[in-house]
């Protein structure tokens, strides 16, 4: 289990084997269902799958990917927030998803501003996108806080609705 950082109320980390079913919660909320799609992960070999073939793969490949994002003092799981390495895209993007009781408690801006810091001084990535589904009222507002700036719509996945795609400003 690798430790990412820390923020004021959260730690993040690596996702590991042991978070399936966190995964399978997480990947069947209301949020994840209506803005990300269904990634049909119900069982805990799905979540494996998942994790093995998405997040943990990243991290081989490309030295970053999505990460787990607990409440510091319970160790309680609540989101994720990481950077994905996209085939469509030019830079790598911010990437978060948190469980229905935390979303609008400010973890998601605590835990992207870290993620960030971490990108662009341990990684060194020189650029950051951030991509997001039109009607997504409150990831929107969360990457313009965060300082992102929307570039365009794109339509990413072949016969699939167009999403906002944002760039980071001063990064």
């Amino acid at each position: 289990m690798a430790f990412i950082l820390e923020t004021e109320r959260t730690s993040v980390r690596q996702l590991n084997m042991e978070d399936g079913n966190f995964i399978i919660r997480l990947l069947n909320s209301p949020a994840w269902l209506e803005f990300i799609g269904d990634r049909n992960i119900k069982t805990n070999e799905d979540a494996e799958k998942y994790l093995t073939e998405g997040p943990i793969k990243s991290y081989a490949v490309n030295g970053f990917g999505l990460c787990l994002v607990e409440l510091k003092q319970k160790k309680i799981p609540i989101g994720i927030c990481g950077i994905i390495k996209r085939d469509f895209l030019d830079y790598p993007d911010l990437g978060f998803a948190f469980l229905p009781e935390y979303i609008g408690s400010g973890y998601g801006y605590e835990s992207a501003v870290g993620m960030i810091h971490y990108a662009r001084e341990t990684l060194r990535i020189k650029e950051m996108l951030a991509i997001t589904a039109l009607h997504n009222e409150r990831s929107i507002a969360l990457l313009l806080k965060i300082g992102f700036e929307q570039v365009k719509n794109i339509q990413w996945k072949e016969g699939g609705e167009e999403s906002k795609l944002f760039r980071l400003r001063e990064f």
